[in-house]
């Protein structure tokens, strides 16, 4: 009889498969926020809708997932986080295959509405899970893993994408997460297991009102950042709309949730002199990641003649590096002071967007691929150390809300570094046309030099002598436009670096933690 107890079989499973199985689901629904991306053109041509409306297959997915990720917290109390997580899975697989089968534009849409809102809990209650089933000392290795799954699935989302869409068809974006999800539900099902804090507490009561105001308001204010530029910001209804909407419903959302005694989400957890500051590193973590990932697929594709698949091979690399340097990370927490690997992250992300800023017109594909390698080989040294920080005091009953508002923090980032850096882009790029306008004048001796050389090339190409002095001018006039786009860009990127060196600065301000030789659990100091 206890020979039949110590059986292998009645072992628990170890945390690292733990891990591994719950961080595939959240890796399924990471890589569906950024996927899409390249594909929308061929989804509008499938669908006979414009580019304009396929972008709401974005902005869909993700106002919806910005609804539910603070409340996953909440539901996973009502119904225990096993079965949360479960329903979660399943209705993302779901709604996955009801999207690759969709005829319409206005049907996909609804559809990747539905599986933003299943998705929305995968990411807080994956980071949860883990958190419970490692101890404290080893929890630099979890979020290690944890940390690969939020870096590495957006990174990997354009490449995959592209390769789809460039190779098969665009429905297949959605239908290869039918057998992974179908995989994940089976295996969670064997191997996770809800302790005591994390099971069914039962619908005690809802705050209606506050659920209301979160919704609204988080809805309007993705919708702001999603549809800003392309809307021209505040010269459109539709943002002045969604602005004043989410302004008002999140200041009434934060007077009410502050003054509940079992809020929806806990914002309390703010006033933790550690999760607070990790909620608002994380936030620009998200900025960075997220933007950079943006603006360097456009810069090549707009500006490099890269198609979709070329161009998402050029952040792959990048992504092996942070799968490289996790593990590695994970055990240095123990070891080195965290605002230490903090600052030395920065560094290596401010040091690569300053690199990439630097790029001309003649920099080939291999450098921007170490260029990149560089930008996100420091985000390992920045994940790991901020998660272990933020959830080092938490208390365990407080883990799944703590896990909504840190991913929910992290998300946000992303959307705004998204929006303002294409908005900032948006802007440089007229302030440097006219500047170099001012240069193509009849008495700048360079322009008159180089008109006559562009008329002598055209000559030489048989254009008519007429016609090739009205099309010289013109043809600088568009290098002209090309090189204010380059460096317009080029400014976008040195405003990453600039963000991240100030950050740098300000993380030696955060937290100490006693560095201790063997593995044993870490408190923090003030």
């Amino acid at each position: 009889m206890v020979q039949e107890n110590l059986s292998p079989a009645r072992l628990p499973p170890h945390p690292m498969l733990i891990a591994v199985v719950v961080s595939l689901a959240a890796f399924m629904e990471v890589l569906d926020t950024t996927i899409t991306n390249v594909s929308l053109t061929h989804i509008a041509g499938s669908l006979a809708a414009s580019q304009d409306e396929s972008t709401w297959v974005l902005t869909s997915y993700l106002v919806a997932n910005g609804i539910v990720l603070p409340l996953s917290g909440w539901l996973a109390g009502v119904m225990g986080r096993k079965k949360f997580f479960m329903l979660c899975i399943t209705g993302f697989t779901v709604t996955s295959f009801a999207c690759g089968m969709a005829s319409s534009l206005s049907m996909l849409i609804f559809f990747r509405l539905l599986q933003g809102l299943a998705g929305g809990g995968l990411q807080p209650m994956q980071q949860a899970i883990i958190m419970d089933s490692f101890p404290p000392e080893k929890r630099g290795v979890a979020f290690g893993i944890t940390g690969i799954t939020m870096v590495v699935a957006p990174i990997l989302g354009p490449t995959l994408g592209g390769y789809i869409t460039d190779n098969f068809d665009w429905r297949w974006i959605f239908f290869m997460n039918v057998p992974v999800g179908l995989l994940a539900v089976v295996l969670v099902r064997s191997l996770v297991v809800d302790p005591p804090h994390a099971q069914a507490k039962g619908l005690l009561s809802i705050d209606y009102i506050g659920m209301s105001l979160l919704a609204v308001g988080l809805g309007a204010l993705q919708i702001l950042l999603d549809k800003g530029q392309e809307e021209d910001w505040f010269a459109s209804h539709l943002i002045i709309t969604c602005a004043v909407i989410a302004g008002l419903s999140l200041v009434a959302a934060v007077w009410w949730l502050l003054r509940q005694k079992e809020p929806i989400v806990d914002l309390r957890l703010m006033n933790n002199k550690y999760f607070g500051p990790a909620c608002l590193m994380i936030f620009f973590i998200g900025f960075v990641l997220y933007g950079s990932s943006t603006l360097l697929p456009m810069l090549l594709q707009s500006r490099f003649g890269y198609d979709a698949t070329l161009a998402g091979m050029v952040l792959s690399p990048g992504g092996l590096a942070v799968i490289v340097l996790m593990p590695i990370v994970g055990k240095l927490v123990n070891k080195v002071q965290a605002r230490y690997l903090i600052a030395f992250g920065m560094t290596l992300t401010g040091l690569g967007m300053a690199i990439t800023a630097g790029f001309t017109p003649q920099t080939d594909y291999h450098s921007f691929v170490l260029m990149r390698i560089l930008q996100v080989s420091g985000l390992p040294f920045l994940f790991v150390p901020i998660s272990t920080m933020a959830f080092s005091v938490i208390a365990k009953e407080k883990s799944n809300k703590a896990s909504a508002l840190y991913s929910l923090m992290r998300n946000l980032g992303g959307s705004f570094g998204i929006a303002i850096i294409i908005s900032y882009l948006a802007q440089r790029e007229p302030l440097h046309q006219t500047h170099l306008v001012q240069h193509l004048g009849e008495a700048d001796f360079v322009y008159q030099t180089a008109v006559a050389e562009t008329t002598h090339t055209l000559l030489a190409y048989g254009y008519a002598p007429v016609m090739a002095a009205v099309t010289a001018p013109g043809r600088l006039y568009q290098q002209v436009i090309n090189q204010a786009t380059m460096l317009s860009y080029g400014d976008a990127f040195q405003a990453f670096a600039v963000l991240i060196g100030v950050l740098a600065v300000l993380t030696l301000g955060l937290p100490r933690n006693k560095v201790h030789k063997k593995p044993s659990s870490v408190p923090l100091e003030g």
